[in-house]
């Protein structure tokens, strides 16, 4: 399997694009601006996006990219998985009609485009040699966290989220996580912000690790723009026996 950073930053700027990533060339995992870096052939081979939760950063490239490949997606609807509060939250707030079209009943409700499918914490889909579990994590809004694998490797991803006690337990029943893909946001100065707005900042990350069983390469994701380079080395005072990088957009890995 083949896991293409598209886009992974807390925000947008020059060269920032926010989280999305492709795996293999038709599953999404979030639908951030990162999304506006694929072609229309690219588009048009998307089959899945499972969205973690529905901040507009995750979900701003859903409407715009169904809209480009529409066509697409006539005899192959796009299966969207997320919580029924995330749904519920499209449907309300996106897909209205007023935001934009609701692809969900077009060209009409029975031969529709998008197909959306709730998932719960604890699901698993099997994706042909991939197996997406859904994980519940701690947010200002309700998410998903997911772990993907294949062929024996496992690839998680927290998605965004603060200090809990249900990502851990997950993970630690993994015989082994490979890549640990992880949000901290804020540097500690921000802490009360992060803790708030439901984000990890480095000292409040560093606290939850200790719960982690494995050692997988960990990157970060989701830093807002312009702390970089802070929240990274906050991240490796907190923690120097890990390994720890930065995830940007353009990097691929393969399990």
């Amino acid at each position: 399997m083949q896991v293409r950073i598209l886009g992974c930053s807390g925000g947008i700027g020059a060269g920032l694009k926010t989280t999305s990533f492709l795996l293999d060339d038709d599953v999404l995992i979030d639908a951030g601006t990162g999304v506006g870096d694929l072609s229309l052939e690219e588009l048009r081979r998307l089959r899945h996006v499972f969205l973690t939760h529905s901040h507009l950063d995750h979900v701003v490239g859903l409407p715009l990219f169904i809209d480009a490949a529409f066509e697409a997606y006539l005899e192959n609807p796009l299966q969207v998985h997320g919580s029924s509060d995330t749904i519920k939250a499209l449907q309300t707030h996106l897909f209205n009609d007023v935001m934009w079209p609701d692809f969900s009943v077009l060209p009409n409700a029975q031969e529709a485009v998008m197909r959306f499918k709730p998932l719960s914490a604890g699901d698993v889909l099997d994706l042909g040699s991939r197996k997406m579990t859904a994980v519940e994590v701690k947010h200002s809004v309700p998410t998903l966290g997911f772990c993907v694998e294949s062929e024996g490797k496992v690839l998680a991803f927290s998605a965004d989220t603060t200090n809990n006690q249900t990502l851990w337990p997950v993970l630690n029943r993994y015989k082994n996580i490979d890549v640990l893909v992880i949000e901290v946001s804020f540097p500690n100065r921000q802490a009360e912000l992060a803790q708030k707005s439901g984000h990890y900042c480095p000292r409040t990350f560093a606290q939850d690790m200790a719960k982690l069983d494995h050692n997988p390469a960990i990157w970060l994701t989701a830093m807002k723009p312009g702390e970089e380079e802070l929240i990274m080395e906050e991240v490796r005072a907190e923690l120097p026996d890990r390994q720890v990088h930065r995830l940007e957009s353009g990097v691929v890995f393969y399990l």
